[in-house]
């Protein structure tokens, strides 16, 4: 598009941890404005929302249904929406904006239930608007380099796969808002930090790794007495290829920040990175050596070029990382090829991992086979 792409979002309001970072990284790379939304089901929280985000009062909606039929009225209306709400709210945005045929990018979880997202996809295959979820960690220009060196055979044949994912927030008493709907079932789903940030991790590893999942076995648990979704969770993986992997998401780790961590190990050598240092990785050789890999070094692959702004040394972060998100939507709404952005089949992945996690945990069943 010659023009800036015009965004409208559903969420964010007052007191959001994700709203405002959204619209930083949409803003990032100066093609994309903000312009309408749904912030809040509180009128006056509502049009707080649309004074801070600099948009128009009369463009802030008092529902889902009214910002689609009144923006597509307009010769400016809103290209695409993104959805930054409680999981249980994706799918009744998701489906609104696609019989709109109106392009959506939604926060991940897809949904709140797997049903949910096959009713999605079902959808999409009548009515194909552009649709992406916000993975945010795969828009590390990192990530994709490891991603590309491992499918390059960079280290030889994938043999295991550790990623962890470990916070602390949820050690204690659950008072903050943020925190409460992510342990209610009637917002967040079935899953707890399974849902949460276990689904990150998942995703990386396949992301990276470049082979998907087929068997999982796995244990959650709620560590703090009286919750009523999991918050400490261990899943053993196997993965097409037979390569063997690891996944731990924990909210109780006392004292932890953002630790999500993933180490790929093949059989001539092994990746390391951590999102707390984003901007470097290690590559450990079969000889015993080791190099680190830096963000912004010139030798890097064309995706990870791509997605790095600053020349090295200058650290970039999670909001840049959106924002490669953001400039990979944009640019697939223009018709530019290569984008990155996960898509509805992979948003289909993380639900169905959630569901068998879940189901698997209750029943105790050990191993089972994961084919969404």
């Amino acid at each position: 598009m010659a023009r800036r792409i015009r965004m409208g979002l559903i969420g964010g309001g007052p007191g959001s941890f994700i709203g405002p970072v959204h619209a930083m990284a949409a803003r990032l790379d100066g093609q994309i404005d903000l312009v309408a939304g749904v912030f809040s089901r509180d009128a006056a929280r509502n049009a707080l929302a649309a004074a801070g985000y600099g948009v128009d009062p009369a463009r802030a909606y008092a529902d889902v249904e009214a910002l689609l039929a009144q923006e597509a009225q307009r010769p400016d209306g809103i290209d695409f929406v993104t959805i930054a709400t409680p999981n249980a709210h994706h799918a009744a945005a998701a489906t609104a904006a696609i019989d709109a045929g109106v392009a959506v990018l939604s926060d991940k979880p897809m949904t709140a239930t797997l049903a949910e997202a096959q009713q999605i996809v079902a959808r999409l295959a009548h009515n194909p608007v552009p649709f992406g979820l916000t993975y945010t960690y795969t828009g590390y220009p990192l990530v994709r380099e490891m991603r590309a060196r491992v499918a390059a055979g960079t280290i030889g044949t994938l043999r295991k796969v550790v990623v962890e994912y470990s916070q602390g927030w949820l050690a204690g008493a659950a008072e903050s808002r943020q925190a409460q709907w992510r342990l209610d079932p009637a917002r967040s789903g079935e899953g707890g930090c399974i849902a949460d940030i276990g689904v990150h991790a998942f995703h990386l590893a396949e992301f990276i790794g470049g082979t998907p999942v087929v068997r999982l076995a796995a244990d959650l648990g709620s560590v703090v007495p009286g919750r009523a979704l999991d918050d400490d969770c261990q899943v053993f993986l196997r993965f097409a290829n037979g390569a063997r992997g690891l996944l731990m998401a924990s909210q109780v780790m006392t004292g932890e920040g953002n630790g999500l961590a993933i180490r790929l190990y093949g059989s001539t050598g092994g990746l390391r990175w951590s999102q707390e240092e984003p901007n470097h990785f290690d590559w450990l050789r079969e000889d015993g050596g080791l190099e680190r890999v830096r963000a912004g070094d010139p030798s890097l692959g064309a995706a990870a070029r791509r997605a790095t702004r600053l020349p090295g040394g200058h650290p970039e972060g999670l909001i840049e990382a959106l924002g490669n998100l953001y400039r990979d939507f944009a640019g697939s709404l223009a018709g530019e090829p290569g984008s990155l952005v996960p898509d509805a089949g992979q948003g289909l992945r993380g639900m169905a991992f959630i569901a068998a996690s879940v189901a698997a945990s209750r029943a105790g069943a050990g191993w089972v086979d994961f084919a969404p």
